[in-house]
């Protein structure tokens, strides 16, 4: 069995380069992850949700709200996910490379086959780093999965969710 520090680490750009045969590489836990590239219908769901993202009215959070959309973050632990919509608080000040900051919130659209990334690893996977809400669209069920460190909710889409950093979204 190897030890952890013999394990391959993909870089960045060796990750990026998978893109060109439509696969997207994940490294979690020291594992690599795939996913085939994702379809319109996914695309279309990631865009739907971003639009709607905003501050609540009245919220003392102050959060910008900032959101991207398929970034490689790079997590405390070593890890590099790409979540579907990854919200911040502030501007990352990482404009060229994995953004180190963590997000505040993940939303996760599933794709069909990868179910099990998504829902079984990603939520447990993203509180443990530190992000405060895991939103995740089933877009073939409508099923929505919102959890926090304190618990879970299962919601049917179209819903509105406010999430602890002060912004809201439409998933």
């Amino acid at each position: 069995m190897e030890r952890d520090e013999e394990r391959f680490q993909p870089t960045l750009p060796q990750l990026l380069k998978a893109e060109e045969l439509g696969v997207r590489l994940e490294i979690v836990g020291g594992l690599p992850m795939w996913e085939s590239s994702p379809v319109y219908r996914h695309q279309k769901e990631v865009d739907r949700v971003r639009a709607s993202i905003e501050p609540i009215p009245g919220s003392d959070e102050g959060c910008a709200c900032i959101h991207a959309a398929d970034v490689y973050v790079a997590f405390p632990d070593g890890s590099l996910k790409r979540p579907d919509i990854s919200i911040f608080c502030r501007e990352p000040d990482e404009q060229e490379e994995a953004v180190k900051l963590v997000p505040e919130a993940v939303i996760e659209v599933i794709s069909k086959g990868f179910e099990a990334k998504d829902l079984e690893i990603g939520p447990r996977f993203y509180l443990s780093q530190g992000v405060r809400d895991v939103v995740v669209l089933n877009p073939y069920t409508l099923v929505v999965l919102h959890v926090r460190p304190d618990g879970a909710e299962r919601l049917v889409s179209p819903t509105e969710i406010e999430l602890a950093c002060g912004c809201r979204c439409v998933v």
